[in-house]
């Protein structure tokens, strides 16, 4: 599965967010999407999730593709969690075969297990971030989007969290937007401006 963007533009509010676009993420693909606040970054996810509409160009499905729209696992910035469900019940309620004590197991791998089973709103901002990167990646799918996905961890902790989201995505393509490559290591770069 290839997802083409070609020549996208995007504005908003009278300005240009994105300018010409084109870009090409292909399974096994890991991709930076970089940039400053207000580049486009959530703005290009957006579009290619189908969340909004590019002003000129388009973004096509290349391949042998069974869905009408990309199939993804996504972080949002803002995380979109079940408040007063706990993260186990989080990451399960994304998929029908994964009961609460299977998603505990593998939030586990990345937080305190006395914390996987509160409800989330009453998680530290780090552990809830874990909580929905866990949830993306149980998601059935074919790439991974995630948005700002390791805001507030130290290195160590981002580290082991990028670790985790290359195992367990496979032969998934993964697209992390941050503000720059601080923290990881090399990886193939989008910059917007």
């Amino acid at each position: 599965m290839t997802i083409e963007v070609e020549n996208v533009s995007y504005k908003a509010d009278g300005k240009d967010i994105l300018k010409n676009i084109s870009w090409e993420v292909s399974s096994d693909d890991i991709w930076l999407l970089s940039g400053d606040a207000g580049s486009g970054k959530t703005a290009l996810i957006s579009i290619i999730l189908g969340i909004l509409k590019p002003g000129e160009g388009r973004v096509r499905l290349l391949g042998d593709y069974k869905y009408d729209r990309v199939n993804a696992g996504v972080v949002f910035q803002e995380d979109r969690l079940f408040e007063d469900m706990s993260a186990a019940e989080n990451v399960a309620v994304v998929r029908e075969v994964t009961s609460p004590s299977v998603a505990a197991e593998e939030l586990e791998k990345l937080m305190p297990s006395d914390q996987v089973n509160i409800p989330v709103r009453e998680l530290s901002p780090v552990n809830r971030r874990i909580t929905a990167i866990v949830r993306a990646t149980s998601v059935p799918s074919d790439i991974l989007i995630m948005d700002e996905p390791f805001r507030g961890m130290d290195d160590d902790l981002r580290k082991k969290v990028f670790s985790y989201i290359k195992e367990v995505a496979g032969h998934k393509g993964i697209i992390i937007a941050q503000r720059t490559a601080e923290g990881l290591p090399p990886l193939r770069n989008l910059k917007l401006s």
